[in-house]
């Protein structure tokens, strides 16, 4: 808990390049975990905003030449500042554009979190996916039975890019070239808005800015799984959104140790 209490305390500012869909929640889940959320993609300004920052999170949801353009800055700029930086590889199952852009950020930005479902992590290691526009493919999809095989991926895309590599699904795999997390909190519900991933991106930007960057990570998606369980009963998607920013504010340490559920692999 030391992770979230620094963030709490230290009130970092976090550059979030994410799509207008989810921009307004990618800033309020920001601001729920103590951040402060900065939310520009001009190109003549980002370099300057991001050497600002104290991490970056950068989102291949609705891409525009100019947003490719500002997140290519931004990254390469955290880069040689030591920023820490996250990638969401949004759609590069499905998207011959985004896949190449993705690996051209990879390459010379050198992200310390590369975030995706596993339809996307396997598009980005060059293995075939079944991937369902940006939603992962049934086929792809982590289970009980097939998990070792996918921990193996990730481990081995981790040794390559030297990132924590995210897996994100029913059960969330968070893993380096050593060690893996199996994470299984989380509900339906959070399926059933628009942004829940990007709010990820950000919530994962917001927390290895302390520069803990796979205690951040796993730190990260448990709570979102956790906040999700908490808030799934209720009238319909809407109230969830409300109620899922609100516990993300609230939740206590001690809710976080009774509720997760996580395995060390």
């Amino acid at each position: 808990m030391q992770i979230k209490q620094s963030v709490k305390l230290n009130k970092p500012l976090i550059h979030c390049i994410t799509n207008p869909i989810s921009i307004n929640d990618c800033a309020n889940m920001v601001l729920a975990v103590g951040a402060k959320p900065i939310m520009a993609e001009h190109p003549l300004e980002v370099a300057e905003i991001t050497a600002k920052s104290k991490a970056l999170g950068v989102n291949l949801g609705n891409i525009t030449d100019t947003r490719m353009e500002s997140m290519l800055i931004s990254g390469k700029t955290a880069f040689e500042n030591k920023i820490p930086q996250v990638i969401d590889l949004v759609g590069v199952a499905c998207s011959k554009l985004r896949l190449e852009y993705a690996k051209k950020f990879i390459s010379q930005c050198h992200p310390n979190v590369i975030k995706g479902n596993m339809s996307e992590i396997k598009a980005i290691c060059g293995i075939k996916s079944n991937s369902k526009g940006i939603d992962v493919g049934e086929c792809d999809i982590v289970t009980e039975k097939n998990y070792i095989e996918n921990v193996e991926i990730l481990k081995k895309l981790s040794l390559e890019t030297g990132a924590v590599i995210a897996a994100t699904g029913v059960i969330d795999i968070i893993a380096n070239n050593t060690d893996a997390y199996l994470i299984t909190n989380g509900c339906e519900m959070l399926s059933m808005i628009t942004g829940t991933g990007c709010m990820l991106n950000a919530l994962i930007a917001s927390y290895i800015s302390s520069g803990h960057i796979l205690g951040g990570t796993v730190l990260a998606i448990a709570l979102m799984g956790i906040c999700g369980e908490l808030s799934q009963h209720v009238k319909g998607n809407g109230s969830f959104r409300t109620e899922l920013i609100d516990n993300m504010f609230s939740i206590s340490d001690n809710v976080i140790i009774e509720k997760i559920r996580y395995k060390l692999k």
